[in-house]
């Protein structure tokens, strides 16, 4: 996330296309698609029927291009799993509220819920009340630090970071750089910049990290951003943990201070980005950024889908690699984690028609 951004007109953030497979390998069972492998179910009760029941989908927020696509990917993705999914309720970047919208969605009968959590550890009394109700919960794009949910769909976030890391490594030979930083309550935000600054440390010594912790919210990178950079005017590079959040006030703050150069040209400051959105794209193309690691809002919204239906029909999963290019992880909780893939896109591949940032308007 993700994790919380842009409250009150706040600027939110994010906006390879994944193909829905059609039919069932026979040892998935009733499950209408083919994640098979690790993820074959092993064993268990039907909740009735084919497993199906009401489920409820709850949003972080929609202020962001990323969730916004999310959104409209949830009910093309229920649709063609059978998926009985009501209207998505947005949080709203409130962290009490999301726990108020799980009540809710429980005291509507729902027999399953897919959820995005803004706080890693607040969203725990959310998935207690639905365990005490025998609902089972996916999470998606954060992980929670507790709490029982059947599965997280996500990407790894550590390697978002040395991702970030490795392309300002090899593009910048010594100098600053900076990273400005989600919320630090999101087990997203967490990883992302212990893994950047980690990663520097160890492989590139030569460059020297400045942290802007922004707590997802655009208004503070901005206003942060333009202080630090009063006082080092010599930044060489910056990483932004989310684009949907930091593009637009990064690009605007470096262009009022005139330090808004295109790739190639003299004085450019090599940035890396997170999210894979279309304004993203577009900026690569421009040489305003260098690159973006596209997280996958499709495969998010077509994978907790796929794991709370096969969650409502009582199957479980193993770690292991998927048949969907990912792995199933046991995270240091317990909790199972599917961690789905997430390139990395420079000019070389910014136009591919398989990622999902090209197939949006």
């Amino acid at each position: 996330m993700a994790g919380r951004t842009a409250r009150n007109g706040r600027q939110g953030r994010r906006t390879s296309s994944w193909a829905v497979r059609a039919a069932a390998a026979a040892a998935c069972g009733t499950l209408a698609l083919t994640a098979c492998g690790s993820t074959k179910d092993t064993g268990g009760s039907s909740t009735g029927g084919d497993g199906t029941g009401r489920v409820g989908v709850i949003l972080p927020l929609l202020t962001s291009p990323f969730w916004q696509s999310y959104n409209d990917y949830v009910p093309k993705m229920a649709t063609s799993e059978g998926v009985d999914a009501l209207k998505t309720v947005n949080s709203n970047s409130d962290p009490s509220q999301q726990i108020t919208d799980i009540n809710n969605e429980l005291n509507q009968g729902v027999k399953g819920l897919v959820v995005a959590p803004l706080d890693s550890a607040a969203i725990q009394a959310g998935l207690d009340q639905a365990e005490r109700k025998g609902v089972p919960v996916v999470a998606v794009d954060v992980a929670p630090d507790k709490g029982k949910v059947a599965m997280v769909v996500r990407a790894n976030n550590v390697a978002y970071g040395e991702k970030a890391c490795d392309y300002l490594g090899r593009h910048i030979t010594s100098g600053k750089v900076v990273q400005i930083m989600g919320d630090l309550a999101s087990v997203n935000g967490r990883d992302r910049s212990e893994a950047f600054r980690s990663c520097v440390r160890k492989k590139y010594p030569k460059l020297r990290v400045l942290e802007i912790p922004a707590k997802w919210e655009s208004d503070t990178a901005a206003s942060k951003l333009d202080t630090l950079l009063n006082a080092n005017p010599d930044i060489k590079g910056i990483y932004l943990q989310a684009g949907g959040v930091y593009l637009a006030p990064t690009l605007q703050t470096l262009k009022s201070k005139n330090m808004l150069s295109t790739a190639g040209r003299a004085g450019h400051i090599v940035i890396v980005s997170n999210d894979g959105i279309p304004q993203e794209f577009d900026a690569i193309r421009k040489g305003e950024i260098d690159a973006t690691v596209s997280q996958p809002a499709d495969a998010y919204a077509k994978y907790g889908i796929y794991y709370i239906k096969a969650a409502m029909q009582g199957k479980t999963f193993t770690p292991g690699p998927t048949d969907h290019d990912s792995t199933i992880v046991k995270l240091p909780n317990g909790i199972l984690e599917d961690q789905l893939p997430a390139p990395l896109v420079t000019k070389d591949n910014v136009d591919d028609p398989k990622l999902w940032g090209n197939t949006v308007k």
